[in-house]
């Protein structure tokens, strides 16, 4: 009671900080004079003077006022826009790091170059980041006019750009693009051999548009670059070929739990059949060497017993397709993981698909966080200010309208069911069609606005169908949704981003229609009957009641249905929104079936009768907040996990950079080298035990295969009393060093280090891929230590850290025996392997949606709807048979990136050019 009658007398603690903010905006209004006499060439100028001053070590903060005033005033001159005082506001609230919540119509865009320009005038770049590659080419010409014309450069990051594009688009002041580009650039970047061919540099700034469908909606499914495994169909038809010969006694099955595990008399018979078909190494099937084996016979087991043709998959075109247990549908794009999926195509003899590895991955929390400072801007952020503030540690700040809202939001109105609802909505529609107000209809899923659509063109009524997949065409769709008796059915996320405004949009009409005529008075004089015709409707839609916005049902989330409603009532305008409901909409239905009011609805309402009261909007509201809260955590958790993943892959790239960077890695292969020793002689030789008791045959055996030198530990005992490990570790350190020493005298210094680089780079590459698929299988299996009384995401952090430890001892084992057998044949230093073209891809796991936009060159989308490549092997170093009469010494000076002289085809480097390095 007391905070109420606080909020009234003070208003609330954001009201109380936006008005804070008014006393800057003062500043900026009073530079505004100043600035407006300049000439074009004097506030482009501006630019210049306000570095030189942050040179001067001036801060962002002490210019602001007159930057912003600059800005107001390129826009004014350049776009014909002047950013209003609540603009403003929200540009201070973007520069200070901070979620600017801002209305629909508002002028989000706009806004952005304030913050945008302040940030980058540093020179280390900002990074704008929009939902589809649509708005940010948009933007980018867009808003770029004012840029470009205060002397700041701009870029673009869109998909299949080359690596020189991209490379500069980063490097201009200020690069639009998608979140999904800028991730796989950061991912890919730390996966090249040569700082030089990286295309993005440290990061800055990062301003995100539409921030809660970013960071919130899209940061549940990570960002995975991929590439196929080695080709196993072999094992595959193999296994299959011992589980079919398997019967019922065999086996033990649980069919609730969907599990099945081998009886001990199952599991000796299959010993004896995989032994006899060559499948399994020594007597033991859980032998560690056999790990992959037991992996790929579970999976056949589960194929064969318990996935039932036609039931839960079909055999179409030679292709198993999944079918959905809830719909019945086919699902076709999506495979099960695993391994699962092959077992089956095995079990039916069709093509066996190769499985995709994972190379590397990163959740969009983990890489915004990586931002000094993160910026964004929404419609709707407010409802999920906790969680903003948990993980990414921004406020979110509630900017006033610059008008008063004039729409009127309806109480929702309840139906028996579906079909009821949808024939009162079709109803409502064409009754406010027909009145001349437009109706922008809002749905869940396209299968819903399929339904609506067949109920209009029932009642004939006029309308266009959106689904958030051609952003282009939507836009010009969407923006014209205010037009008189227009009516639009939209899924949630299409065609945002695009402003509505009431009798069409001046800009996409001339777009559209005058896109053909030439500059001159005709198209001046068309444009002029166009702008005519859009005031005189305008007027004729506000006389209507504005634009009309109708929800088909609530969404889990508040936020997803205030974007709908926010659609309404832009900078004054009137308007009204509504929400229909029944108790077959999916949050009624999961929720609420069992409740009072579902009770009391079946019972006591009649078919096509409808009720709505202010007390069933609050029990809709507490729904959704208890779904919100639900969705946070899992997200939370799937954060949790991935920040163990997260620790380990900036120690990871951050080694590769270091490796990059240095002049010379000796340092690092020679601590290697220091670490391997230790780690070979205590294993034969374990602290506190006696020369009688340590393994001298196994250690001289190691010390060959690793170090690639003979040590006489047996003579060394035999004459020596006393002799202890620390003595003997020193001994054979110093005979791998002499190796290594000899093998440097063969080349010259600068080759030899090439040489440390690429073993390095390569090694650590590897092993790093073969960890990442180790922490996906561990984190699969972890939850099930909770039988145990155990916490998962404590054994999972306390599995991988070890993980990781062996993981690093291995590479230190691997580069050291590389560079012991190493042997040169050339003068050349070794070629960087270029990069693969990889898959990238970002999969939603519970819609099997693709959110890529990002389908590199040389890939090709496959029925699984993961995409597999055509991912050409690393070129191998080392000689080539020479064609006769080709003489290399005759050559001259060659491009490392030129065709090879001696006609093979490969790139110079690849060929004639390429050093050989072998064990």
């Amino acid at each position: 009671m007391f905070g109420g009658i606080a909020k009234t007398l003070f208003g609330s603690s954001n009201d109380r900080y936006v008005k804070s903010l008014g006393t800057i905006v003062q500043k900026i209004n009073g530079f505004e004079p100043t600035i407006s006499a300049m000439s074009d060439e004097e506030l482009a100028q501006q630019t210049v003077k306000f570095r030189e001053r942050l040179a001067n070590d001036e801060s962002l903060d002490s210019i602001l006022p007159e930057a912003f005033a600059t800005v107001r005033e390129a826009a004014k001159r350049v776009l014909g826009q002047r950013h209003y005082d609540v603009q403003m506001i929200g540009g201070i609230v973007l520069h200070r790091g901070e979620i600017a919540e801002m209305r629909t119509g508002e002028g989000k865009t706009l806004v952005a170059t304030l913050g945008t320009y302040l940030n980058a005038l540093p020179g280390k770049g900002v990074h704008v980041i929009t939902v589809n590659d649509y708005l940010a080419r948009r933007d980018a010409e867009w808003m770029g006019q004012v840029y470009r014309f205060l002397g700041l450069t701009v870029g673009v990051i869109i998909p299949n750009l080359s690596d020189q594009e991209r490379r500069e688009a980063y490097a201009a002041d200020i690069t639009y693009g998608t979140n999904n580009e800028f991730g796989f650039d950061y991912l890919r970047d730390n996966m090249k051999y040569d700082r030089a061919s990286m295309v993005q540099r440290p990061f800055n700034m990062a301003l995100i548009d539409e921030v809660d469908s970013v960071l919130i909606d899209e940061a549940r499914t990570p960002l995975i670059i991929s590439g196929p495994t080695d080709d196993k169909s072999e094992l595959y038809i193999g296994v299959d070929a011992v589980v079919k010969q398997l019967v019922p006694e065999d086996y033990d099955m649980d069919e609730k739990m969907r599990t099945i595990v081998l009886t001990e008399d199952g599991t000796e018979k299959v010993e004896r059949m995989l032994e006899d078909a060559g499948l399994l190494e020594g007597a033991n099937l859980y032998d560690f060497e056999n790990t992959q084996v037991v992996h790929h016979l579970n999976q056949a087991l589960r194929a064969n017993v318990m996935f039932k043709r036609d039931t839960d998959y079909i055999v179409k075109e030679g292709k198993v397709i999944i079918i959905d247990e809830f719909t019945g549908r086919m699902m076709e794009g999506r495979r099960w993981s695993e391994g699962l999926h092959q077992a089956v195509e095995a079990k039916e003899g069709v093509n066996i698909e190769p499985e995709n590895q994972t190379l590397a991955s990163i959740t969009f929390q983990n890489y915004f966080r990586m931002y000094p400072k993160l910026a964004g801007m929404t419609g709707t952020a407010a409802t999920e200010a906790a969680e903003f503030y948990d993980i990414y540690k921004m406020n979110v700040v509630t900017i006033p309208t610059n008008l008063p809202i004039q729409r009127i939001d309806h109480d929702d109105e309840f139906y028996k069911d579906t079909k009821d609802k949808f024939a009162a909505i079709a109803k409502t529609i064409e009754e406010h069609a027909k009145n001349g107000q437009p109706v922008l209809v809002g749905t869940v899923s396209i299968e819903k606005s399929e339904l609506l659509s067949d109920f209009l063109k029932k009642a004939k009524v006029p309308h266009s169908v959106l689904n958030a997949r051609q952003h282009e065409n939507e836009a010009h769709i969407v923006a014209q949704a205010g037009r008189k008796g227009a009516v639009t059915i939209a899924t949630n996320m299409a065609g945002r981003g695009t402003d509505i405004q009431l009798g069409g949009n001046l800009d996409f009409r001339i777009a559209d229609e005058l896109r053909d005529m030439e500059e001159g008075p005709e198209r001046d004089a068309a444009i002029a009957k166009i702008k005519a015709e859009i005031e005189a409707e305008k007027e004729e839609v506000k006389a209507a009641g504005g634009l009309f916005v109708l929800g088909t049902e609530r969404h889990e989330s508040r936020r997803i249905d205030n974007q709908l409603r926010g659609r309404s009532g832009r900078q004054g305008d009137p308007g009204m929104s509504r929400f229909y409901l029944c108790l077959e909409d999916d949050l009624l239905r999961i929720f609420g079936s069992n409740t009072m009011f579902a009770k009391m609805m079946r019972s006591n309402i009649d078919d096509g009768e409808a009720i709505g009261s202010k007390w069933l909007n609050k029990a809709i509201e507490t729904a959704q907040k208890k779904v919100e809260a639900r969705n946070y955590d899992t997200r939370k958790q799937i954060l949790e996990y991935d920040d163990v993943m997260n620790d380990q892959r900036k120690v990871i790239y951050e080694q590769r950079a270091d490796i990059m960077d240095a002049e010379s890695v000796s340092d690092v292969v020679e601590d290697m080298r220091f670490e391997t020793v230790g780690a070979v002689v205590q294993a034969a030789c374990p602290p506190g035990s006696y020369p009688e008791q340590w393994d001298v045959e196994g250690l001289q055996e190691r010390t060959v295969e690793v170090l690639n030198v003979e040590v006489p530990v047996a003579e060394w005992i035999a004459k020596e009393d006393g002799l202890d490990p620390e003595t003997l570790e020193e001994r054979i350190r110093e005979k791998a060093d002499a190796l290594v020493a000899e093998k440097t005298k063969e080349v010259d210094s600068k080759t030899w280090t090439q040489v440390e680089k690429s073993i390095l780079l390569q090694n650590l590459d590897h092993h790093w891929k073969e960890h990442l698929a180790m922490l996906d299988a561990l984190r699969q299996v972890v939850h099930l230590r909770a039988y145990a009384q155990k916490t998962p995401i404590n054994e999972y952090k306390h599995e991988a850290f070890a993980m990781f430890e062996r993981m690093l001892e291995n590479i230190r084992e691997d580069v050291t025996r590389t560079l012991a057998h190493a042997q040169f044949r050339m003068a050349e230093p070794p070629p960087l392997p270029d990069l693969p073209d990889f898959l990238t891809t970002h999969i939603d796991p519970l819609t099997g949606e693709d959110d890529t936009n990002d389908i590199d060159a040389g890939t090709r989308a496959s029925a699984d709807g993961f995409v597999t490549s055509r991912m050409p092997p690393f070129q191998g170093a080392g000689p080539r048979g020479e064609p006769e009469g080709v003489d290399p010494e005759q050559w001259g000076k060659v491009s490392r990136n030129a065709p090879c002289p001696c006609g093979s085809g490969r790139k110079y480097k690849h060929c004639h050019g390429a050093i050989g390095v072998g064990a």
